[in-house]
């Protein structure tokens, strides 16, 4: 039988709230007995993570979730470049061919960051940098919430927010730091192919995260879908807590026909997330999900 899961969540290491401990043991306490801390481009919870489950009797898969770049086409032929998520689970977190791996693509990232920072400055925002001091003086990535949180957090720039109706996170990463906004930055690498090579190379199992977060036409869901298995890809993430019942319906045909692993979750980010608080709130729609390898025990 399947048990109860949620295969991503994120700490203090990337940009979730909470520490890597209180993650799981909020998941516990919500009854998942399958979890995976799945923090963007680091591993840097991940042991925490199997130490605290073991201790409160919860499975603790090993992942990551690493940020890459595809090349694609648009629905009307046209060449698009975007960024999607490719998780890796059962991977050798600890291991050194993943560690430089990381550490490169973590690089990039914080470069990406960097660009993004300056084109928040440049369209008028002033940044709280105090915040952002103490992540890079602990080591810990910043990414667009700690971007987002800077922004709001300097008393400059309360005016012009009020006015546009950004008041928290997530709503200053949709009106400038996401696809097609004025201060988005698009990643080098990897790209998705080595996304997938690296989780390969840790021996770990590469899936698309909620490909419907990033990509509304189903058919390029679909045509993305098709080429990413080219690619070695093992499975999607098909039950997530956006997708809709039609969405996961066709992920999941779609993975059955490719021989593709099916996982879901519900992003944890923290208590106090608008989208992302609650573990487990994603339906499977009476589907059964295939977690292969994931699921393996010892």
């Amino acid at each position: 039988m399947t048990p109860r899961f949620d295969l991503q969540s994120h700490s203090t290491h990337s940009d979730g709230a909470l520490p890597a401990a209180e993650v799981v043991e909020r998941a516990a306490e919500a009854g998942v007995e399958l979890l995976a801390l799945s923090d963007h481009d680091t591993v840097g919870g991940v042991s925490e993570a199997i130490a605290t489950g073991e201790r409160l009797g919860l499975r603790v898969v090993s992942a990551v979730e690493i940020s890459a770049v595809d090349e694609g086409q648009g629905g009307e032929g046209d060449h698009i470049v975007r960024e999607l998520h490719i998780l890796g689970y059962n991977i050798d977190h600890a291991g050194p061919v993943l560690t430089k791996r990381l550490a490169d693509f973590l690089a990039d990232r914080e470069h990406r960051t960097l660009r993004m920072a300056a084109a928040l400055q440049e369209a008028g925002f002033e940044l709280d940098e105090h915040q952002l001091d103490e992540r890079v003086a602990a080591g810990k990535p910043i990414g667009r919430p700690h971007l987002a949180e800077a922004v709001l957090a300097a008393p400059a720039n309360a005016a012009r927010l009020k006015d546009e109706g950004i008041d928290d996170v997530g709503s200053l990463i949709r009106g400038y730091l996401i696809e097609g906004r004025p201060a988005f930055r698009l990643r080098q690498t990897p790209t998705v192919e080595q996304a997938v090579e690296a989780i390969h190379e840790a021996g770990g199992v590469a899936v698309w995260a909620h490909p419907f977060w990033d990509i509304s036409d189903p058919d390029e869901v679909l045509e993305s879908l098709d080429r990413f298995k080219a690619l070695g890809i093992d499975g999607v993430e098909a039950f997530y807590v956006t997708h809709t019942r039609e969405q996961t319906e066709m992920l999941a045909k779609r993975c059955e026909t490719l021989g593709l692993l099916t996982t879901g979750s519900a992003d944890y980010h923290g208590p106090e997330n608008r989208l992302f608080s609650r573990f487990m709130a994603f339906e499977t729609f009476g589907l059964t999900p295939n977690l292969g390898p994931i699921d393996s025990v010892g």
